[in-house]
């Protein structure tokens, strides 16, 4: 179907209902259009469709109603969120997920107008579930993609800003965690896509040399096992001592902890675009994806670009001809990253905060 003119919701009480349920990345990067609706239409109603876990993340959002999609509870969850919305019906509904089963989420969402993505960027039959589409666009970061899911709503979004709330209670376990002001460095070494992880004797070696330039080196990570042992396996090979925070922070209390952060160590994964969020300087390890669709929004300069490498060397043609936002997710891919281009990274964004190392 062909993009339909914007158009605005209508004047006075109005209602929208977001569906973006996972993950903790792409979720982060919705928090922006939320705020900006709440900024340029604040007399409309906002309903966010939400994964369990990453409500953890966002769902104190003031303003905003949460209805949890479990996907762990199999048919159970879908009958769930019918029940939530039983007898509601919304005027609009930003449908910002592709994947099979949130097209048939979204059949529990009675909305007048089904806004969906262009077709380029649908699957899964999307197309079935919408009745309006977003501009067809190339190019673009993964938050510029969803913050035109309102310009058919004749919306713009021009200011990028997030302000997940954190507890008092998180922000006094960080403290206890990392007290004083000493110039911290937090490692996430695990992605969801492992392929994307580092070797672990190079997060060792770079946190070798940022302990040896006197930096406060602290791993963080989920309490899964996967995310355990590779903890375990990096720590067993760095020389000094860093803080072993895996498995003991959530979601809350990372946010916490990169309040008191200068720097993050981490590849393409939610850590990342949270840490990027919180305003935090990512050292980003990129192969297997393009950091300029899915790298830190704010600021990719401390980053470590690949990709075009990944491309040349897996699918033999530059990364310009090739389709936007292709995922080169290959066994030593990450391998192309090599610890002195990270370190050097490391030490230019040192200089750039002017830290006392």
């Amino acid at each position: 179907m062909p993009s339909l003119t914007s158009r605005p919701l209508p004047s006075g009480d109005s209602s929208l209902c977001i569906l973006r349920t996972s993950a903790i990345g792409d979720v982060t990067h919705v928090v922006p259009l939320v705020r900006t609706l709440q900024a340029t239409s604040p007399s409309t109603r906002l309903t966010w469709l939400v994964g369990k876990l990453e409500r953890k993340l966002v769902g104190d959002l003031p303003g905003v109603e949460f209805v949890t999609f479990d996907k762990g509870k199999g048919r159970e969850a879908l009958r769930d969120v019918r029940q939530a919305l039983a007898g509601r019906r919304f005027d609009a509904l930003l449908h910002m997920q592709v994947a099979l089963r949130s097209n048939l989420l979204s059949l529990s969402v009675k909305a007048d107008r089904r806004i969906g993505y262009d077709k380029a960027r649908s699957k899964d039959l999307h197309g079935l579930f919408v009745n309006e589409r977003i501009a067809a666009r190339s190019g673009e970061h993964v938050l510029d993609a969803m913050a035109s899911f309102i310009e058919p709503l004749g919306l713009k979004q021009t200011e990028v800003r997030w302000d997940i709330p954190v507890s008092a209670d998180d922000q006094a376990w960080a403290a206890a965690q990392l007290p004083g002001d000493a110039p911290t460095l937090l490692v996430s070494p695990m992605s969801s896509h492992t392929v994307r992880n580092w070797r672990v004797e190079r997060y060792a070696a770079l946190i070798d040399h940022a302990m040896a330039r006197g930096m406060r080196v602290a791993m963080v990570g989920g309490p899964s096992e996967p995310e355990r042992a590779l903890a375990d396996a990096i720590l067993a090979q760095v020389k000094g001592a860093p803080l072993d925070l895996t498995g003991k922070d959530t979601l809350k209390r990372f946010m916490a902890l990169l309040a008191r952060t200068a720097m993050i160590l981490t590849p393409d994964s939610g850590p990342m675009h949270m840490a990027n969020a919180a305003g935090v300087k990512v050292l980003g390890l990129h192969a297997a994806s393009n950091p300029h669709r899915s790298g830190p929004y704010l600021d990719r300069r401390w980053c470590v670009d690949k990709y075009d490498a990944a491309s040349r060397k897996f699918l033999g043609k530059p990364a310009s001809e090739i389709p936007w936002g292709t995922k080169i997710e290959k066994p030593g891919v990450m391998d192309l990253v090599e610890v002195d281009e990270m370190v050097d990274r490391f030490e230019a964004c040192a200089e750039f905060l002017h830290l006392p190392l």
